[in-house]
């Protein structure tokens, strides 16, 4: 299972390979691109250029031949995968201000694939604050059928083409709709709204509920929300205020994000923002290697655009208090219990990111629940089971179809 012999990159290069179920990605172009990057030498810089090579080819026809709308279609698909995997590194590679136009060519391919789906799905901008939330509405046909629907909530560094990955073809081969949205923190509203994250995720997934209950092919007594990586903690909060939400599942259960972060930077934190940032400039950034730089860079940027813009300059962020308050106001222990709505809470052996978390957010429900841990011996190890989720899918799909119906 090891691609890359650092645990980051092979992380990342497990999750595209694992996209080749849904046709997200090829197994010999990821496979390629893997022995290209390793041959060059891993590093940032090296897997950017690879992966956004790659996504270039896609764009264009491919040689000898006249390609239909089948094949542009998932090709484009697999140019935002691979659009993906070099913007989730492009701030330690030598061209961190490349970020936004990196993201654009992922969201380029992401909707001419859309385009190309049939039925395509519904674009739309859905009203939230200042800046609307776009979303992506697939539906298994035209028609005014009402059927349950399914929000898929991305995490914090997923794009669109993950929620293809982990939800929206499974959700179409039941008859169920799927919505695919930017929230804050995500997609376009981070890397060009430049909008954070919220802890009051349901002031998010409310206008979703109100758009979709308006429109004649959606049952909205069977609306489920799912949360993929850092949205299992995102989706739970929402629906612990959204009565609306008739079964919940949890991807990992997560009830506290900081704890993510490793101790030695969780203890940088002090009551005071002077004193942490005075550790943190001048006690921690010195030292940090380029490696861990880059790292805390990507990590920190859903939160904070003062350090998202300071990273695409190739600098390090000053204020490390800010942000670092704002991950901690994602902690929903005390909101756990309010949850109403049948839940599926999911673990994998070997979490990297939140261990233990997905029991305790188990323990801690008082709703209709179910517990489920995918393991190595199926293959589906690791956060979000990044080689497996097909297997993964029919977890999640047959718990909603058996709950929902």
């Amino acid at each position: 299972m090891t691609l890359f012999k650092d645990p980051a990159f092979n992380f990342n290069g497990l999750l595209a390979l694992g996209g080749s179920g849904a046709g997200s990605a090829e197994v010999g172009e990821v496979l390629t691109a893997v022995n290209a990057i390793n041959k060059a030498g891993l590093s940032s810089q090296t897997y950017v250029e690879t992966f956004r090579k790659l996504g270039d080819q896609l764009m264009e026809p491919p040689e000898g031949s006249k390609p239909d709308d089948q094949t542009t279609r998932f090709r484009a698909l697999r140019a935002a995968q691979y659009y993906g995997q070099a913007l989730f590194f492009v701030l330690g590679s030598d061209d961190p201000g490349s970020e936004e136009d990196l993201y654009k060519a992922g969201r380029g391919a992401w909707d001419k694939f859309c385009d190309l789906c049939d039925p395509a799905p519904v674009k739309a901008n859905v009203p939230y604050g200042r800046t609307p939330l776009p979303v992506w509405f697939f539906r298994p046909d035209p028609s005014n059928t009402r059927r349950p629907t399914v929000i898929l909530t991305n995490g914090s560094d997923g794009q669109n083409v993950d929620m293809w990955t982990y939800g929206v073809p499974a959700a179409l081969e039941r008859g169920w709709n799927a919505l695919v949205y930017d929230g804050p923190g995500q997609g376009q509203l981070l890397f060009v709204d430049q909008v954070v994250f919220t802890p009051t995720w349901e002031k998010v997934v409310g206008p979703l509920v109100d758009w979709l209950s308006k429109r004649s092919d959606v049952d909205a007594s069977k609306i489920g929300l799912t949360g993929l990586s850092m949205a299992g903690d995102l989706a739970p909060r929402a629906a612990a205020f959204e009565d609306r939400i008739a079964a919940l599942v949890a991807m990992p259960g997560c009830v506290d994000p900081w704890l993510g972060f490793p101790a030695e930077i969780r203890q940088i934190l002090t009551p005071s923002k002077e004193e942490t940032n005075e550790i943190w400039n001048k006690e921690v950034v010195p030292q940090l290697p380029p490696d861990a730089a880059a790292t805390m860079k990507k990590r920190i940027e859903p939160f904070s655009i003062p350090a998202m813009l300071a990273a695409r300059e190739g600098k390090m962020f000053t204020d490390f208090y800010t942000p670092a308050r704002l991950i901690q106001s994602l902690k929903i222990t005390d909101v756990v219990p309010r949850i109403k709505m049948p839940t599926l809470v999911l673990d994998y052996e070997d979490e990297q990111f939140y261990p233990g978390q997905p029991q305790q957010m188990f323990d801690a429900l008082t709703a209709p629940k179910d517990y489920v841990k995918l393991t190595a011996a199926q293959g589906a190890q690791l956060h979000c089971s990044p080689m497996a989720p097909q297997l993964h899918c029919e977890v999640v799909f047959d718990w909603l179809q058996g709950t929902l119906g």
